[in-house]
């Protein structure tokens, strides 16, 4: 792939994979601001345009250690069991761990370090924020989106939809992604990007360590279900209602 200026961040995000772990490192937003030319997210983030690009290059070239799996001609069956089974998982395992283990931190070093407490209360509002938003996809929008593809392979007609289209619960969750982006920036820059003070005891440190984790994981979720999976069950449906030709 050929990285211009004008060339779109999810673009690049969703043809090489690898990127990700670049715009992570600098703070690029690939997930709620995939839709920016590249070299304005790059502006944005304050590197220079031409010096990511060569990241991205030395990166692709050592990219033999783990190939990423092709979700860009994953099916959308393919591509939602991935995102339930790698995302979905892992963020319900980390709310379980984290609550209690923010509680723990706060108690311990809020005193001393009050942006502590001001970062716990926007974990809890992030938390608040994913558990329906994940219910309402696993229980209403990925069914319909399998339905709308079984309708397909099996040349039946669109499944009934008791939203209308698909576009208005898409729409929906892209408000909460982007409702969540702006709160996980919030937190990385009340923790200074994350960075334990010298009096952090083990449990702070594991406690940002795994915020950072979250972050990341949570990046990559969002980029999957914005830039591949909305997309595509938007095209899909249209595909559908249109019937075979």
């Amino acid at each position: 792939m050929t990285i211009t200026s004008a060339t779109k961040v999810r673009d690049v995000a969703l043809q090489l994979p690898q990127s990700t772990r670049v715009f992570e490192k600098l703070n690029i937003d690939y997930c709620c601001g995939g839709d920016q030319p590249f070299v304005e997210a790059c502006a944005t983030a304050g590197v220079e345009f031409e010096s990511v690009v060569q990241m991205i290059d030395q990166l692709t070239l050592m990219r033999d250690e783990q190939r990423a799996p092709d979700l860009q001609n994953a099916t959308l069956t393919e591509l939602i069991t991935y995102i339930l089974e790698k995302h979905h998982t892992y963020t319900k395992d980390e709310m379980d761990r984290l609550e209690p283990l923010s509680e723990k931190v706060v108690a311990a070093h809020g005193a001393n370090h009050p942006e502590l407490i001001a970062v716990s209360d926007l974990l809890r509002q992030l938390f608040a924020d994913l558990r329906p938003h994940m219910l309402k996809e696993e229980r209403i929008l990925f069914p319909f989106i399998l339905e709308l593809e079984r309708s397909q392979t099996q040349n039946g007609p669109a499944p009934f939809a008791p939203f209308g289209t698909v576009q208005y619960p898409i729409r929906m969750m892209l408000m909460e992604h982007d409702t969540a982006g702006d709160i996980l920036r919030k937190m990385r820059k009340l923790s200074f990007e994350y960075k334990v003070p010298q009096d952090a005891c083990v449990s702070y440190k594991t406690f940002y360590e795994a915020l950072a984790t979250l972050e990341r994981d949570l990046h990559q979720h969002i980029h999957l279900e914005n830039n591949l999976l909305f997309p595509k069950a938007i095209a899909l449906e249209g595909a559908v209602e249109q019937g075979p030709i």
